[in-house]
C-alpha cells in the first residue's frame, strides 16, 4: 500500500537526515490524513490506493502552478525546491503513459462506452479515471476527448 510505503520512506529519510525528502514525505502523509478526516466525516472509508494517486497528481500540479509563479517572479531557489518536491511525489505515481498510449486509451474506452457525442464526456473521463489512475493528465485527457467526440 501507498501509505506503508510512505511511511517506510519517512523512517528512511530520517536515518540519511535528507530534510527536502523527510519534508515533502510529512506533507504527504499530513494531505492523506486531512483527505481521510475528511471522507470521515462524509461517512466514507480511509482512501484507497487510486484515490492516493489523484491526491497526489493533485498535489503535482499545485507545485508546478507554484513554480511558474516563482519563476516569474524572479524566485528560482523557492522554484527549484517545488521542483524537488515534485520529484519525490512523483516517486509514488505511477508511470506516465505516452500521447500515443492516452489517445488509444480515450479511443477504447469511447468504443467500450459507446460515447456518441459530446453529452458522454463525462461517462467517457470517469471511465478513464477508474481505468487509469495517476497514469494520465486528466486536464490534457479531457481537451482530446472533447475533440474526439466532437469530431
Amino acid at each position: 500500500m501507498l501509505r506503508d510505503d510512505i511511511n517506510t520512506a519517512v523512517k528512511e529519510a530520517m536515518k540519511a537526515k535528507d530534510e527536502r525528502k523527510l519534508s515533502t514525505l510529512r506533507m504527504m502523509n499530513s494531505a492523506i490524513k486531512n483527505a481521510d478526516i475528511e471522507a470521515r466525516g462524509q461517512s466514507k472509508p480511509p482512501l484507497g490506493d487510486t484515490e492516493l494517486l489523484s491526491l497526489f497528481q493533485k498535489m503535482i500540479k499545485q507545485r508546478q502552478e507554484s513554480v511558474e509563479l516563482y519563476e516569474k517572479g524572479g524566485r528560482a531557489e523557492l522554484a527549484e525546491q517545488e521542483r524537488g518536491e515534485i520529484a519525490v511525489i512523483q516517486a509514488y505515481l505511477p508511470q506516465q503513459m505516452s500521447d500515443a498510449d492516452v489517445n488509444a486509451a480515450i479511443a477504447a474506452i469511447i468504443t467500450e462506452t459507446g460515447a456518441a457525442g459530446i453529452k458522454d464526456m463525462g461517462k467517457v473521463i470517469g471511465a478513464l479515471k477508474a481505468k487509469y489512475a495517476g497514469q494520465m493528465d486528466f486536464g490534457k485527457a479531457s481537451g482530446l476527448v472533447k475533440a474526439a467526440l466532437s469530431g
